[in-house]
């Protein structure tokens, strides 16, 4: 006679947000914004002048100091997620982190066409860039950077700056900037800001810019195609696409002028 053994599979617990306080979040806010203020206003201008000056000297010391305050930023969310479900499941991260794709607010679909909303935030995201905004030092910023002689010599032919930038660009809309303020604050905001959660992470996302405060006032707009589609429809992955193309643009950028295209 034999004996089978029936297969039983353990169903993942429902992954629990909690709410965050208006104090816990502006200090969470606060330590990944320091870092990143500190990085550009003051361990940017001593490597430079550690790299001895010249024209790109900033530009170098800008790149390294940046990628080491995002990658700080997303150490910051891994560590946040982990002490508050001691795990970082990939199962677990999605639901904490919303990193699932956009449901309908009205229908409960998820993905599929849902997704076409990309379409138009990206094209709203693409025209916010080019409203004017507030005058911006050509060495600090780095689309200006990479459009000058000092950054088309810096990457001519320079794969390794080409790969840090790279890096640079995947912190900054990916498991950086936007995955902090979309996938750790966002979800955790609404108890303490209410429906004006979105309103209230857009203003932190803007003023955590700091580090570039010419930037604040058109990252305040950004706060209608990345803030708020990202609560309307659960999902910080959308933000993490519409805000990636900026990526994509600074990267063909980049890799003409390694390529001597520029």
């Amino acid at each position: 006679m034999s004996a089978t053994t029936a297969a039983t599979t353990t169903p993942t617990p429902a992954v629990v947000i909690p709410q965050w306080s208006k104090a816990r979040t502006v200090t969470v806010w606060a330590v990944a914004t320091v870092p990143m203020a500190l990085a550009s206003w003051v361990v940017a201008p001593l490597l430079a002048l550690a790299f001895g000056g010249g024209p790109t000297a900033l530009g170098r010391a800008l790149i390294l100091a940046l990628v080491a305050g995002l990658a700080w930023i997303a150490v910051l969310s891994g560590w946040l997620v982990w002490r508050e479900q001691r795990t970082l499941r990939w199962s677990v991260l999605r639901e904490a982190l919303w990193l699932r794709a956009p449901v309908s607010p009205r229908t409960g679909r998820r993905g599929c066409r849902v997704w076409w909303v990309v379409l138009p935030l990206s094209l709203l995201f693409a025209a916010e860039q080019l409203v004017p905004g507030l005058p911006t030092p050509a060495s600090r910023d780095l689309g200006l950077f990479l459009g000058s002689d000092a950054g088309r010599t810096m990457l001519n032919g320079a794969w390794g700056w080409f790969a840090l930038i790279a890096v640079m660009a995947v912190l900054n809309t990916v498991v950086g900037e936007e995955l902090f303020f979309r996938g750790v604050l966002l979800p955790r905001m609404q108890g303490a800001f209410g429906r004006g959660d979105w309103v209230a992470n857009g203003v932190l996302f803007a003023l955590y810019h700091v580090h570039v405060p010419w930037m604040i006032p058109s990252v305040l707009m950004d706060t209608f195609v990345l803030a708020y589609p990202a609560r309307r429809y659960r999902s910080s992955l959308l933000s993490i696409v519409v805000h990636s193309t900026q990526s994509v643009v600074i990267l063909l950028l980049a890799l003409g002028l390694v390529l001597g295209l520029g």
